[in-house]
C-alpha cells in the first residue's frame, strides 16, 4: 500500500483500454458515419462507457437524464445497462445531431429505451419532475454545467448517481494558455462541483477525466 498516487500516464490508459469490453459493430458503425456526416468525434471512449454502464448498474437505474447526446453513442451504451423497462431521456440541441441520434437508436438493441429530446438543455431540464432519475450525465456546454447541474440534483433522486463529462478540459486543464474557449468554464465548474454539498464527488482519471457523484 502507497501513501501518495502514482501518476496516471499514456500507458496506463493503453493498458485500461486492452482490458475492458469493446464496442460492438453497431457503435463502430455508429462513429463511422457520424463522421462522414460531419460530426465532431467527441464521444466518450469504450473504457468510459464501461465505467459509467457499471455505476448504473450500482445504483439499479432505470431513468437516466443526459444532456448532450451528439450522435448517440454514450445514450445507447448507457440503455444497455438498464433493466428492459428503463429508460434514457437525452436532450440535444443541434437538429441534425438529434435525428442522426434517433436513427441510430431506431437501429439499435435499446430502441425502446431511449428518448431524444430536442431543444436547449436548461429548458428541457426544467420540464423533468423532481425525483425521477436514477442518474444523469452531463456531457454538453461547459458553460450550461452550473445550471444543468442545479436541474439535475431535483432530477435525481436520493442515493442517485450524477457524472459530468471533460474534467480535465479537453488535456488542457493545466495549461497556461489553453487553446480551447471552454477550458476556463470547465476550470470554474470543477471548484463549483469540489463544493457541492448535495454531492460526494470524484474525479475518475479515465477519458478526460470523468466526475462521478453520489446523491446521499
Amino acid at each position: 500500500m502507497s501513501a501518495t498516487s502514482d501518476p496516471v500516464t499514456e500507458r496506463h490508459f493503453q493498458y485500461i483500454a486492452e482490458r475492458t469490453l469493446q464496442e460492438d459493430d453497431l457503435l463502430r458503425s455508429l462513429k463511422r458515419e457520424a463522421r462522414a456526416e460531419g460530426i465532431p468525434a467527441i464521444w466518450i471512449s469504450p473504457e468510459q462507457a464501461s465505467l459509467m454502464q457499471i455505476l448504473l448498474r450500482l445504483v439499479k437505474a432505470r431513468e437516466v437524464v443526459e444532456v448532450g447526446t451528439l450522435a448517440g453513442y454514450s445514450a445507447i451504451s448507457m440503455a444497455r445497462a438498464l433493466p428492459p423497462e428503463g429508460r434514457v431521456r437525452t436532450i440535444e440541441i443541434s437538429p441534425h445531431h438529434a435525428d442522426f441520434a434517433r436513427r441510430w437508436v431506431a437501429r439499435s438493441d435499446v430502441a425502446g429505451r431511449v428518448d431524444v429530446h430536442l431543444g436547449d438543455g436548461r429548458e428541457v431540464l426544467r420540464s423533468f419532475g423532481t425525483d425521477t432519475a436514477d442518474a444523469a450525465f452531463l456531457d454538453a456546454d461547459k458553460a450550461g454545467y452550473p445550471v444543468y447541474l442545479t436541474e439535475s440534483l431535483r432530477i435525481v433522486r436520493r442515493g442517485g448517481l450524477i457524472m459530468v463529462d471533460n474534467a480535465f478540459a479537453f488535456g488542457q486543464l493545466f495549461d497556461e494558455h489553453p487553446t480551447d474557449r471552454e477550458v476556463g468554464a470547465v476550470r470554474t465548474f470543477n471548484e463549483v462541483m469540489a463544493r457541492e454539498p448535495a454531492l460526494q464527488s470524484i474525479i475518475v482519471p479515465i477519458g478526460d477525466g470523468l466526475w462521478v457523484g453520489v446523491k446521499p
